[in-house]
């Protein structure tokens, strides 16, 4: 299976390169930009096109966004001209004003910001206009590297001793790049031996959680895991914010429809966090042992 994934520089793009080096069975074309014409696509002759998201598209600039949506009508165009499946991946943020039960799929998401009813105009599109779609509904992703990463900046910004503050009002579930990309690899493999399955599906991670508890406890685990080789750092606080002062926004996605059709289990939050934090201690070793034999070297 051949997929051509958007945007090089994304973690979730990051993500799936990792998995795919993993698999016999899988391989990438990765492109810089989100710009698709139909003689490249023609070219390249993917099995699939995949379209990250934008993590936080209520924070970015409406142009930015309306720039993504554009991008992705083009890539649509391209795909129903050759044929080739799309994959689009959009933020949970699209629910602008969450919802006090669980969000299934068939819940479009209505957004008052003119920038996110852009997004929602070009899912509408999709829906319309070409069956061999799967529209991806992410909760926060997080990874260590790539743009929209999320845990490597509060990593980043606590081993220095700066301050990190995140909504303690707002309610999600954080969800692990790597678990994204291990899921959508699953996912089109199904897909492409035939299983008649497109549509909306939402993705998150277990465990609804505040910006503020999840930032917490990266924090927490980091403590935990630099104690544990021997150092002592001081970290930086975690500061509450508050947008909602009047009740909680839950923006909480039901991913059962995942589980019963492709048989994806979603993945702990917790677990893939400490999962990280393992890899982010044995990159810093490897950096230290790289730091000291250059000291060394440069002794002589």
């Amino acid at each position: 299976m051949k997929l051509l994934i958007l945007d090089a520089g994304h973690c979730l793009s990051l993500a799936l390169a990792r998995e795919a080096s993993r698999r016999s069975d899988t391989e990438l074309v990765i492109e810089q930009d989100t710009d698709l014409t139909p003689e490249y696509l023609k070219s390249v002759a993917p099995d699939a096109v995949i379209i990250p998201p934008l993590a936080h598209p209520l924070s970015m600039a409406p142009a930015s966004v309306t720039a993504h949506a554009d991008a992705v009508d083009i890539c649509l165009d391209a795909c129903r001209a050759q044929g080739v499946p799309l994959v689009w991946c959009v933020s949970d943020q699209l629910y602008e004003d969450g919802c006090d039960v669980l969000i299934d799929e068939h819940v479009v998401p209505a957004p008052r910001d003119d920038s996110l009813r852009r997004l929602v105009k070009t899912g509408n599109r999709i829906r319309a206009d070409y069956p061999h779609h799967v529209i991806v509904r992410l909760g926060p992703l997080f990874a260590l590297e790539g743009s929209h990463a999320w845990v490597n900046e509060i990593i980043d910004s606590l081993v220095v001793g700066d301050s990190v503050r995140a909504a303690e009002d707002v309610i999600f579930c954080p969800t692990s790049a790597d678990a994204v990309a291990l899921a959508l690899v699953g996912m089109l493999q199904q897909l492409s031996c035939g299983a008649n399955a497109w549509g909306a599906y939402h993705l998150a991670g277990t465990e609804p959680v505040s910006a503020f508890t999840f930032t917490s406890m990266v924090r927490t685990q980091l403590a935990t895991h630099l104690e544990g080789r021997g150092e002592t750092v001081t970290l930086g606080e975690v500061k509450a914010l508050n947008h909602h002062h009047d009740a909680k926004l839950r923006r909480v996605l039901n991913c059962r429809r995942v589980l019963d059709v492709f048989g994806v289990h979603q993945k702990p939050w917790r677990l893939e966090v400490g999962r990280l934090l393992d890899a982010w201690c044995l990159t810093r070793d490897a950096q230290e042992k790289d730091s000291g034999d250059g000291t060394e070297g440069a002794s002589l």
